[in-house]
């Protein structure tokens, strides 16, 4: 992107948290090297591998950060580090494909007027829009209701987009997952600078938003979980982080909400994404997929019950 003094410019910067991503770094920073006008990269202090010095072949906006176990925390300082009008927050293991990268530009130079038109609602759905992805316009469509119906309404009523969802296809273990309610994964990652923010409150939170949110129609490759050993690895993070969420919400320790977390919502888990969300038809990986996904429930659940047992 080139400044110039004749017209409106609006600049992109990509940010990013990194630790011990040596293996993903390079190709991400690959995939967005060409459209950004700057890269902050955040590294967390407990990094031990080659990623901060892969990161400054890129860029010269290399910080190193005091580790959080909630690692919006430092996504958040890095959003408030960059320096660009518009501010794409990635994760290092996704990549932005070339079809997403020449939208991103597309996007981030457009006038508002334009911008309204990739707001979607059931009353307020672009022809044009429909005639790119009939399907996909419908799935963004779902995604927002389930969404909206958990966390309330979607950004405020403004009339200016100052953030939008990308849709993300989940590759596990090497191969992208279809089904398992797992596509589109919309995140609200482009965001325009000081009108969104994460709230650090939960590992699975929803930015908040002043202003209207739009989608993105081409996807955004995440190198989700290449293999099982890494899915386990994670899946004890995120428990540990549910497992305090479930402290500070004084969820009760009896035998009710025991059923609840090792049966009840395990259970409905597991049936939802391998049934009614086809996991089947994605073969084993579906049925892991599924499976694990399921677990997370009862695990998080028996780190809250016990409370004597260090949760990092």
């Amino acid at each position: 992107m080139h400044h110039t003094s004749f017209a409106i410019h609006y600049s992109l910067s990509v940010v990013m948290l990194a630790v011990n991503e040596e293996k993903n770094i390079e190709r991400c920073l690959d995939s967005v090297k060409d459209i950004a006008d700057e890269i902050v990269i955040y590294i967390d202090n407990k990094t031990t591998d080659k990623t901060a010095e892969l990161a400054k072949k890129y860029t010269d906006k290399v910080y190193y950060v005091e580790h959080e176990n909630n690692f919006h925390i430092n996504k958040q300082k890095a959003i408030e580090k960059a320096r660009g009008e518009w501010i794409l927050q990635l994760d290092v293991d996704e990549a932005v494909t070339p079809e997403l990268a020449k939208e991103i530009a597309e996007v981030v130079n457009s006038s508002n007027e334009k911008l309204l038109k990739r707001v979607l609602s059931k009353n307020n759905i672009n022809h044009q829009l429909l005639t790119i992805d009939h399907q996909k316009v419908h799935l963004f469509l779902r995604h927002q209701k389930l969404i909206e119906e958990r966390e309330g309404k979607l950004g405020k009523n403004t009339g200016e987009v100052v953030a939008f969802f990308i849709p993300r296809v989940n590759l596990f273990l090497g191969k992208p997952l279809i089904h398992a309610g797992v596509y589109p994964d919309g995140v609200i990652r482009l965001i325009k600078a000081g009108k969104a923010r994460l709230p650090a409150k939960s590992v699975h939170e929803l930015m908040e938003v002043d202003g209207e949110v739009g989608w993105l129609f081409n996807d955004l490759e995440h190198n989700d979980t290449p293999t099982l050993s890494w899915y386990i690895a994670r899946m004890n993070r995120y428990t540990d982080l549910h497992a305090k969420e479930l402290e500070q919400n004084k969820i009760p320790r009896n035998l009710f909400y025991l059923f609840l977390y090792t049966t009840h919502y395990p259970l409905t888990t597991f049936f939802k994404l391998y049934f009614r969300h086809l996991g089947f038809l994605d073969g084993i990986r579906g049925f892991l997929w599924s499976a694990l996904s399921s677990l997370h429930f009862p695990i998080a659940y028996f780190k809250y019950w016990n409370l004597d047992t260090k949760i990092r």
